[in-house]
């Protein structure tokens, strides 16, 4: 760990917390954006670049020593859009929006890089700090490359972090390939013909389509997919009826998600899944329709040079047994996908903290928070990457 990081600990948690007190969604970090650019502006970060996808800052920082090499640096910056149950004094004071995830660390951590790399710029060539918008469903990342993020900031590489409780305090955790899955959310409309509860033989019911479709449907994974593949493939709401005990309606809607490792088992899985919508109601004399929403979100998948690479960098600051360079694969997903589709990098964990401990709160939990012993940790991979992969001549 870098010293001159950790003995402002003090000043960066101060950043987070004000964060964290105030909390923006995705599309709308207006504060927290202008807090970014400001700080960069402040500390002589050569070009601070604002409103790319609405509300994402770009910051240009050029070392001392001249060279055509850039490497990305990403954080992202939106909350949740969920009540905190926190009493401490920085819990948020936007009600209905919180911090839930630690992106406001992820930000500092970002920040406290940029601050220390300004200070000393003992690198050579450019360094892109990439404070992303909208995260948490919305698809941020790839709204900033598609405006133009990496035509305008090429990268040779880019890495990112994410906070994770369950893991011990300051640990690093990643692995080359697969890190985290694809996330596929769909709605299956079915449309049958209503009718009276003690008459069936005159409806199209649609309740026994949709359970006809959620029970066929397990077989996507256990009998269309390789047993040494994954996938999982989940229903989350079901609606249908208007709450009368003899009706039977003429719709049903489901929702859920698809999550896979792999890109073929991805497109086939959702081939499936369609293919056994339209068959299942058209064997019931129905119709129904798969729809696959926007903000899917491919596999993150982690280049092996970048990997091994951030392995040995992450070992240099905390050592060799706060590392696993091999840690399993995890079913949740992350828009930093999209930019390891462009660009060749890596994606880490850093622990939080354990159960029972300061950080061990599940993410997405009104009772999370992140862990501020853990800034001066990533701040200092992040510096000590840049050193690595840009080295003074």
């Amino acid at each position: 760990m870098i010293d001159e990081i950790a003995g402002n600990n003090a000043q960066f948690t101060a950043w987070r917390q004000d964060i964290h007190q105030h909390p923006e969604l995705g599309f709308e970090e207006q504060r927290t954006a202008k807090l970014v650019a400001d700080k960069l502006t402040e500390w002589g970060v050569d070009e601070v670049h604002t409103g790319i996808a609405k509300t994402g800052v770009v910051g240009v920082l050029r070392g001392k020593t001249p060279a055509a090499r850039a490497i990305g640096l990403r954080a992202d910056m939106d909350a949740l859009a969920m009540t905190e149950n926190n009493q401490f004094a920085h819990a948020s004071l936007n009600q209905g929006k919180m911090h839930g995830c630690g992106h406001d660390g992820h930000t500092t951590m970002l920040l406290a890089a940029a601050w220390y790399l300004a200070r000393h710029r003992d690198f050579a060539g450019a360094v892109h700090f990439i404070f992303q918008p909208a995260e948490e469903g919305l698809a941020g990342a790839k709204a900033m490359i598609d405006d133009g993020l990496f035509e305008r900031f090429p990268c040779d590489r880019v890495y990112g972090i994410h906070n994770m409780p369950g893991i011990p305090q300051g640990e690093f955790c990643l692995r080359e390939g697969p890190l985290l899955a694809s996330s596929d959310r769909f709605t299956i409309d079915v449309h049958g013909k209503g009718g009276h509860a003690a008459m069936p033989q005159h409806a199209v019911d649609p309740m026994l389509i949709v359970s006809a479709i959620i029970s066929g449907a397990q077989s996507i994974v256990s009998r269309n997919t390789a047993p040494l593949d994954s996938a999982v493939l989940s229903f989350t709401d079901l609606h249908a009826g208007s709450g009368t005990f003899n009706v039977i309606p003429d719709t049903a809607s489901m929702r859920g998600c698809i999550r896979s490792f792999n890109d073929a088992v991805r497109e086939h899985a959702i081939q499936r899944l369609e293919q056994l919508v339209a068959s299942t109601a058209q064997a019931y004399g129905a119709t129904a329709t798969l729809t696959i929403h926007p903000g899917s979100y491919p596999a993150t998948v982690n280049d092996p040079q970048a990997t091994q690479l951030a392995t040995d960098v992450a070992r240099a600051v905390v050592g060799d047994a706060k590392v696993n360079p091999d840690c399993l694969p995890i079913s949740g997903s992350e828009d930093f996908s999209f930019m390891l589709q462009a660009v060749p990098g890596c994606y880490v964990f850093l622990g939080n903290g354990v159960e029972g401990e300061t950080g061990g709160v599940s993410v997405h939990n009104p009772s999370y928070d992140f862990n501020d012993n853990i800034i001066p940790v990533g701040a200092s991979y992040f510096v000590q990457l840049i050193q690595r992969e840009l080295p003074s001549r």
